[in-house]
């Protein structure tokens, strides 16, 4: 069924009578005893109601706000009007993990926050149906599983994140033999390794890992990458590569003190608390403690919330910039003031106080004031002078970002044009200049989304596909 261009009948102006929903969601003060997903669902009267405020404007400015390009408006119209299977298909149709990306997509900042009723009205709860969507795909048993005939290509995939995944599941629908390759003994990268189970359910991710080995995908895990397999072995094995690992070292912070006992890194304690997974590090106790994080995205989000849900004392989110400013989903970030997170904002890190043998005892801080706009379209804030002060913490967590590993053993193949940041730089259809081999998310563009890694992986997935048409003539 195509979807409807016009707003479906009697949906007009829903907008305007039609209250913005969202999902349910459990108490704070249940949730912050376990660590289970805090979310429901709608229920199809709710998920028609909400998709009946979309005012399908011709030219939607969700779609281009969305990474993936989503058909959005058609999607919400065959929502309103019921047609739930066609709403389903038509999602997933533009990403390979629709209902994985949908859990941790920051639609405040994308999809939703172009709609072009914001001002007149709240926007369109688009994640609010999508979710809806997703979960009606898997409990309908609408999502494709089932083997293509091969067309005798083999593919192999560096990385089981987000874009790994997407490519996998592009080029097995397609015929190909796709080995995927990791070095952590499971697959799902960061969605794994860097997302707690209250905002992504490890069942989640596992039901699309089932999907792809039902369709042919083999995962080689707990591997040496550059050794296990080696740069010979991946290119005599295989007739493309797609490098698709991200950025996974975190950035440290370069003041004094930054080294003392009690300074952690974000990520290893964010995974901690999910006993299912192989330890990272040593177990942090954080009870009864005064904990600070610093950073403003979701990485710092996720941190917070799970020192709240750890017992800490006081969770307090430590930001150089202004609360307008925060990169994380402000839906996360609604979510941490309700759990009983702290946030101060315009405060940078001077210096971790402290000494060796007794660990953290706090940071010393200096105000922040607005200096300018950056090249980014991002408010600039600079250190305002004699405005030092000291806050109390015993336990500092960093949630600076990501880089590239710099480790000539991260990438097979240390011999592919980079840019002066170190991104490897790629034609149009994600080729490197190694002919065959491709690559795309945080190794392309920098540390960004799951969903711009999906993005990246997709067309990549088409280049692959290309390249050995073209080859085989």
């Amino acid at each position: 069924m195509n979807a409807p261009h016009a707003q479906p009948e009697g949906a007009t102006h829903a907008w305007s009578t039609v209250a913005r929903g969202g999902l349910p969601k459990r108490p704070a003060t249940e949730r912050v005893a376990d660590f289970l997903e805090i979310y429901g669902l709608c229920d199809e009267a709710e998920a028609r109601a909400q998709a009946s405020r979309c005012i399908q404007c011709p030219e939607p400015l969700c779609v281009a706000g969305c990474p993936l390009h989503a058909h959005i408006p058609e999607w919400l119209a065959l929502t309103a009007e019921g047609h739930f299977s066609d709403a389903a298909a038509l999602l997933q149709s533009t990403s390979s993990l629709s209902e994985v990306c949908t859990k941790v997509c920051p639609a405040d900042h994308l999809c939703e926050a172009t709609c072009i009723i914001n001002g007149r009205a709240q926007p369109v709860s688009v994640w609010t149906v999508e979710q809806f969507l997703n979960d009606y795909a898997f409990s309908h048993d609408l999502v494709p599983r089932e083997r293509p005939p091969p067309n005798g290509s083999r593919v192999a995939v560096i990385g089981a994140g987000p874009g790994g995944l997407a490519c996998a599941d592009e080029l097995s629908r397609r015929g190909c033999a796709v080995t995927v390759f990791d070095w952590r003994p499971l697959p799902g990268g960061l969605l794994i390794y860097g997302t707690p189970a209250f905002r992504l359910e490890r069942s989640v991710v596992q039901r699309r890992i089932d999907v792809l080995k039902n369709r042919g995908v083999e995962f080689r895990l707990g591997v040496k990458i550059g050794r296990d397999p080696s740069r010979e072995q991946l290119l005599t094995g295989f007739d493309c590569v797609y490098l698709g690992f991200g950025a996974r070292q975190p950035r440290a912070l370069d003041v004094p003190g930054a080294g003392l006992p009690g300074v952690h890194q974000a990520l290893p304690f964010i995974i901690q608390p999910d006993l299912d997974l192989p330890a990272e590090t040593p177990p942090l106790d954080v009870a009864g403690r005064r904990v600070a994080v610093l950073g403003g995205g979701d990485t710092a989000i996720d941190c917070l919330r799970t020192a709240i849900r750890c017992g800490a004392r006081e969770v307090t989110g430590l930001y150089r910039r202004d609360e307008a400013s925060l990169p994380s989903s402000r839906r996360e970030y609604e979510n941490a003031v309700e759990e009983g997170v702290r946030f101060v904002f315009q405060s940078a890190p001077v210096a971790i106080l402290g000494d060796q043998r007794s660990g953290v005892t706090g940071l010393r801080l200096i105000r922040t004031v607005p200096a300018g706009v950056g090249a980014d379209d991002r408010r600039l804030f600079a250190a305002q002078p004699g405005t030092e002060y000291e806050f109390p913490a015993e336990h500092v967590f960093l949630a600076l970002g990501f880089d590239p590993d710099p480790h000539p053993a991260a990438n097979p193949f240390p011999e592919l044009h980079a840019s002066a940041t170190g991104a490897l730089v790629v034609d149009a259809s994600q080729m490197t200049s190694t002919p065959g081999v491709f690559a795309g998310g945080d190794l392309v563009r920098g540390p960004s989304t799951a969903l711009h890694a999906v993005r990246d992986a997709r067309k990549a997935a088409a280049g692959i596909l290309a390249f050995l048409s073209q080859r085989k003539g």
